[in-house]
C-alpha cells in the first residue's frame, strides 16, 4: 500500500530514505521556492518500509508540469502506477527518475573495475526511456571514512598530500561559519569565473534557513577557509562550503572559492578538514556529490573539480542513472526539440 507522508511521520519517513534529496527536509526547503511537492510512503503490514518525493515543476505559460525523483528507491511496478497516478493528477508531461542505486563501483587511481552488480534496467518497464537531459551526475566519490587518520592521509595522492601541508604551513585557518553573505559574495564570484550556472541567492538562502533547525535529520553546516598575508593586515576568504549530514553520510553539495592566493592551496586543506569533520561527528562515509566518469576527459569544465577530489583516492561510484516515465508521448516528443534548444541558446548568452 502507499500512502501520503504525515508531518508527524517525518523522521519515520527519513528513516527508510537514502540520500537528501529525498529527506522530507529537502522537501519543506523546495515548498519554500514554490515547487510542489508529494511525498508517499510504501507500507507493508502497518509499517512504512520505503518512501519517495517527487518535485512537480510548472512549465512557464503552459498548462503543463515536469515530475521529478531525485536519488529515490530504486522504483518496482507498483511505485512506477503511483507515480503515473501523481503524474496525471498534475498534467506531467513525464517524471524524471533518478534512482539512488549503484550498479558499478572503480578503483580511482586505476579506472579499473571492481564490483558490478545485476541490477533490473528501468527499460524493462512500460513507458519507462532513458532521460533525454539527465540532471544529476551518474558518478560520484565516496570516501570511507571508517579508516584512520593515518590511513586516509597516507591513501591521498603524493601532491594532494604536499598541498595539504603547504596551506596549513601558510597559516591557512579552516572553521564553521555562519556568515551567509559572504559565502554568497564568494558563490558568485566563483560562478562567474567558472561559467557555470547556479542557483539564485534567495535558493541559497533559503535553503540554509530550512536545513539549519535543530531538530532536522538532514542539517546544513558551513567550513570557511581564510588567509592573511604576513604583509597584509585584513583577512581574506579565500574559500566556502556547504556541507549536508543525513543519516551516516556526509555530503559536498556546494563549494565556492576565491582567485586570491591560489598558490596557498586553501581547497586541498578545506577537502581534509571536511574530511576530519565527518569523521569527528561519527559518519561513516562522505560522498563528494558528483564526478566525471572512468578515463575522463581533461577538457571537461568538470576536470578541475574531479581532480582535487580524486587526489584523495575515493572510491568511484556508478550509479543506474537517468529515465524518464513518459506521460505524454506527444508533448514529450516536443518538450525535448524545445529543450534542446533552449540549452543552446543559454550556452550561446552564457
Amino acid at each position: 500500500m502507499i500512502t501520503d507522508i504525515k508531518p508527524d511521520q517525518k523522521h519515520i519517513y527519513n528513516s527508510v530514505v537514502d540520500h537528501p534529496l529525498q529527506s522530507y527536509e529537502w522537501g519543506e526547503f523546495r515548498e519554500k521556492t514554490n515547487v510542489k511537492v508529494v511525498r508517499r510512503a510504501v507500507f507493508k503490514d502497518d509499517k512504512i518500509i520505503s518512501g519517495f518525493t517527487v518535485t512537480i515543476h510548472r512549465i512557464p505559460k503552459s498548462p503543463w508540469s515536469i515530475g521529478y525523483l531525485p536519488k529515490c528507491v530504486l522504483p518496482n511496478q507498483e511505485i512506477l502506477d503511483e507515480l503515473r497516478v501523481i503524474g496525471k493528477e498534475n498534467k506531467c508531461i513525464f517524471i524524471q527518475i533518478e534512482p539512488n542505486t549503484i550498479i558499478r563501483t572503480y578503483d580511482a587511481k586505476s579506472n579499473e573495475l571492481t564490483k558490478e552488480y545485476k541490477i533490473k534496467d528501468l527499460t524493462v518497464f512500460e513507458d519507462v526511456v532513458l532521460s533525454a537531459h539527465p540532471l544529476f551526475t551518474k558518478f560520484t566519490f565516496i570516501i570511507d571514512l571508517t579508516k584512520s587518520d593515518e590511513q586516509l592521509f597516507a591513501q591521498m595522492h603524493p601532491k594532494t598530500r604536499y598541498n595539504v601541508r603547504l596551506a596549513q604551513k601558510h597559516g591557512v585557518e579552516i572553521s564553521q561559519s555562519q556568515d551567509f553573505e559572504n559565502y554568497w559574495k564568494l558563490m558568485s564570484e566563483t560562478t562567474s569565473r567558472q561559467k557555470f550556472y547556479a542557483h539564485t541567492k534567495e535558493y541559497h538562502k533559503k535553503l540554509w534557513q530550512t536545513l539549519s533547525r535543530d531538530n532536522n535529520d538532514l542539517k546544513l553546516f558551513m567550513l570557511a577557509a581564510e588567509y592573511k598575508h604576513p604583509e597584509e593586515k585584513v583577512t581574506n576568504l579565500l574559500a566556502s562550503w556547504v556541507l549536508f549530514t543525513f543519516k551516516n553520510t556526509l555530503y559536498y553539495p556546494y563549494g565556492a572559492s576565491s582567485s586570491l592566493f591560489r598558490n596557498v592551496m586553501a581547497s586541498n586543506l578545506m577537502m581534509w578538514e571536511a574530511i576530519q569533520f565527518g569523521k569527528k561527528i561519527g559518519l561513516t562515509k562522505f560522498d563528494m556529490w558528483g564526478s566525471l566518469g572512468p578515463s575522463p576527459d581533461q577538457t571537461d569544465p568538470w576536470y578541475g573539480f574531479h581532480r582535487l577530489k580524486i587526489g584523495y583516492n575515493p572510491e568511484l561510484v556508478e550509479f543506474i542513472g537517468s529515465y524518464d516515465l513518459v506521460l505524454n508521448k506527444k508533448m514529450y516528443s516536443a518538450y525535448k526539440v524545445a529543450n534542446r534548444v533552449r540549452w543552446k541558446l543559454l550556452k550561446l548568452k552564457k
